[in-house]
């Protein structure tokens, strides 16, 4: 069988004065390896018609991370403060994109900034700043140089009775790193929550009755994936979807 086909949204990114599209190699090489599949970087065009034809092309989206934040009149909030990074371009094509990906049941795994886009596209709603919300920690990334610090593990998460997590790794809880500044104020009707922070933050959702694999975590599976037992289980259950649909498009 042929490898999966893995797309990856691009964000736009200035290069000088010029706009690129870009992703981070890390979410490149988890999507190649932690998956086995072929990874093609879908470029943030906003096209509704180059959307639709991307989803004959894939078996599965990864929706990675990303230093800017979406919108914030995406989920009814009030303006961000000056100096906040937006990527309108991504915004137009990763949020009309999911809900095309849940009903054509492609599988879909999202990654921080991708985990907000899913609770978004789907009518949830973000805090803008975590750290400043009464009971909530700080779970902003290690100011250092050492790009090892910046990953490390930062904090519990615990994993529901029942849950997807509790299945795939068969323990209640797991240490995870954290590089957010934002995060999920309201989940969107339809998401299951599959991880908590200590304070109660939501870390992980499913979306429910999708018809393909559909999950998204706030920290960053695709870090050192290979060495990370919750990356691997994450991944293996992502690889399983996309290989099936895989199979399926080939009969």
């Amino acid at each position: 069988m042929q490898q999966a086909i893995i797309g990856i949204p691009c964000d736009i990114k200035m290069i000088g004065l010029l706009p690129f599209h870009a992703v981070g190699d890390k979410y490149i090489a988890a999507a190649a390896g932690g998956t086995g599949g072929a990874p093609v970087l879908i470029p943030a065009l906003g096209d509704p018609v180059a959307m639709r034809t991307m989803l004959d092309m894939v078996d599965g989206i990864l929706l990675p991370g990303s230093p800017s934040d979406i919108e914030p009149h995406h989920y009814n909030a009030e303006p961000s403060r000056p100096g906040t990074l937006h990527d309108p371009a991504r915004d137009a094509t990763t949020l009309p994109l999911i809900p095309m990906l849940l009903e054509a049941g492609i599988p879909l795994l999202g990654v921080c900034r991708g985990f907000q886009e899913m609770n978004v596209a789907l009518g949830g709603e973000l805090y803008q700043h975590v750290h400043e919300q009464p009971g909530f920690q700080d779970h902003r990334e290690t100011k250092s140089e050492d790009v090892d610090a910046m990953y490390a593990n930062a904090h519990r998460v615990h994993f529901p009775e029942g849950g997807l997590m509790r299945q795939w790794l068969g323990q209640a809880h797991a240490e995870v790193n954290s590089l957010h500044g934002q995060g999920i104020k309201r989940l969107a009707d339809g998401l299951s929550a599959e991880a908590l922070a200590d304070d109660g933050l939501v870390e992980a959702f499913s979306v429910i009755n999708a018809k393909a694999f559909a999950f998204a975590v706030q920290w960053h599976p695709e870090w050192k994936y290979a060495e990370n037992p919750v990356s691997q289980a994450i991944f293996k259950a992502f690889a399983a979807a996309c290989n099936q649909r895989r199979a399926q498009r080939a009969r």
